[in-house]
């Protein structure tokens, strides 16, 4: 199973990927709710914007962190300067053994044992 991050949401509700598109379709990711919180919560976003992304989030599987899940983002966090959500991205996909589909390779691939697939690249 595959867990999105953030950005593959954004372009997917873009609408400029339609190959992407038909790649959320297909695969049915599931999500972490930290992704609600970065997709939704950015400041400039219209109502146009939202209400596209509110429709994406609606067809997925939300995943809500747990504590086990918060002490492996400490964890990673301790070895290396990542930012909270994508700390909390990669141990919930490390906890449920999911792959992480992200455009932002680099921000996951110094993680152990972590697989991570880039749909945008395929």
């Amino acid at each position: 199973m595959i867990l999105a991050d953030s950005n593959l949401i954004i372009y997917a509700a873009s609408g400029k990927y339609p190959n992407l598109i038909e790649w959320f379709a297909e695969n049915k990711p599931i999500v972490s709710a930290v992704s609600l919180v970065e997709v939704l919560g950015y400041h400039k976003l219209n109502a146009d914007e939202k209400e596209v992304l509110e429709n994406l989030f609606a067809e997925l599987s939300v995943i809500y962190p747990s504590m086990e899940i918060f002490q492996k983002a400490i964890a990673l966090r301790q070895k290396r300067n990542v930012s909270v959500s994508d700390a909390l991205i990669a141990a919930t996909a490390i906890f449920h053994n999911l792959t992480v589909a992200t455009h932002n390779i680099s921000d996951f691939d110094w993680i152990e044992g972590l697989d991570i697939i880039d749909p945008l690249e395929a």
